[in-house]
C-alpha cells in the first residue's frame, strides 16, 4: 500500500445514476436548493445535495454533489471561502442585505475611506459573529427565517468564525468593494451589517461573488443556463477521486480492499510515534481506480491504521 498522486483518477458511474461533484456558477436570485431542483428534474437525478448554501443574492461557486457523492458533504463543506462583494453604508435592513426591508437610514457622509478601510481590515481578529435574523439558523427545531415569517421573536445568536484576509478593493462611498476568505459557514451580511455599525452609519451587503469554495473555484464552474441545456452532466462532473485531489491517496491491494469493504481498518504505513504525520486523513481507492471510502489515521492496539470514516462503496 502506497501512499502518493499516482492513483487513478477513478471513474464516473454509469450515465443513468451519474456521481460526482459539479461546481455550478449559481447565478443571483434562486435559492440554492431551487438550482438544484432545476438540475434534478432536467437530468432526472435521484440523488443531489451541495455543499455550502448561497443566498439567493449572492452568485458564484455552489458545489453540487451528486450519486454517491453527496457523502463528501461535510468534508467539502469544511473548505474555505473567498468572497468578492459591495457594502452599501447609510442603510439597515432586517436581512443585513439591501433585498430586506429597510429599517434604518443614517447620514454617511461623515465617514471616510480610511476609516473604512482600517474598520474591514479588523475582520481579520474577529473570533465570533452575529447569525442574521433571516437565516437558515435553528432555535428549537425551527429556522430563523421562519420565526421572522411567523411573527415571533428570534434569539441573538453567535457563532465562532475566522476571517483568514479581508482587503478594501476600490471606494466610491456609500459603495465599498471588498474581497475576504474566510471560514465555512461565515455570514458575510453579517459582516457587512457589523461594519455598518462600528461606523456608526448602518451598512447593509449589496453584491456577493463566492469565488472560491476550496479546493473549487469560479473558473471551474459552469453556468445554470448553459448545464441546462446540455445532453448530459458528464463533461462537467469531477470524480470523487478528482474532486479530493488535495487529499492523500491510498491505493490498497486486493487484500486490503477486501478489509475496507467488510469495514475493517487497514494497515497505515509509515505513521509512527505517538501522533501520525499530517495530514491524518486519506481517499482509499482501489486497485481499479474506484473511491471506497475516507479514512482516518488512528492508534489500534499500538499501531497506526487508516480507519474507515465513510464508505463510498454502496
Amino acid at each position: 500500500m502506497k501512499p502518493g498522486g499516482n492513483a487513478p483518477e477513478g471513474r464516473l458511474h454509469e450515465k443513468k445514476h451519474p456521481s460526482g461533484v459539479l461546481v455550478l456558477n449559481k447565478p443571483g436570485g434562486p435559492t440554492s436548493t431551487a438550482c438544484l431542483n432545476r438540475i434534478k428534474a432536467r437530468f432526472k437525478l435521484k440523488k443531489i445535495g451541495h455543499a455550502g448554501t448561497l443566498d439567493p443574492m449572492a452568485r458564484g461557486v455552489l458545489v453540487v454533489l451528486l450519486g454517491q457523492a453527496t457523502k463528501l458533504a461535510p468534508y467539502i463543506t469544511e473548505g474555505f471561502k473567498t468572497y468578492w462583494g459591495v457594502i452599501r453604508l447609510g442603510v439597515r435592513t432586517d436581512t443585513y442585505d439591501t433585498q430586506g426591508t429597510v429599517l434604518e437610514e443614517k447620514d454617511w457622509t461623515g465617514v471616510s475611506p480610511d476609516q473604512v478601510r482600517k474598520e474591514i481590515k479588523s475582520w481579520e481578529s474577529l473570533k465570533q459573529q452575529t447569525v442574521p435574523p433571516v437565516s437558515a439558523a435553528k432555535h428549537q427545531g425551527q429556522a430563523f427565517h421562519a420565526l421572522v415569517r411567523a411573527g415571533q421573536e428570534v434569539p441573538c445568536k453567535t457563532k465562532e468564525i475566522n476571517i483568514y484576509q479581508a482587503a478594501v478593493l476600490n471606494i466610491e462611498l456609500p459603495l465599498v468593494e471588498f474581497r475576504t476568505t474566510c471560514s465555512a459557514g461565515t455570514y458575510v451580511r453579517s459582516l457587512a451589517h457589523s461594519l455598518g455599525m462600528r461606523l456608526g452609519c448602518c451598512a447593509a451587503l449589496a453584491d456577493l461573488v463566492r469565488e472560491k469554495s476550496h479546493p473549487f473555484s469560479l473558473d471551474q464552474a459552469v453556468d445554470l443556463d448553459s448545464l441546462l441545456e446540455k445532453r448530459d452532466l458528464e463533461e462537467h462532473l469531477l470524480s470523487i477521486p478528482a474532486a479530493l485531489s488535495h487529499w492523500t491517496r491510498i491505493s490498497l491491494d486486493r487484500e486490503q480492499e477486501k478489509l475496507v469493504r467488510n469495514g475493517r481498518p487497514v494497515d497505515a504505513r509509515g505513521f509512527s510515534g505517538d501522533a501520525p504525520r499530517q495530514p491524518s486523513r486519506a481517499l482509499l481507492i482501489s486497485m481499479d481506480g474506484f473511491a471506497l471510502a475516507l479514512a482516518e489515521a488512528r492508534k489500534q492496539d499500538g499501531r497506526w491504521v487508516w480507519s474507515i470514516v465513510r464508505g463510498l462503496w454502496t
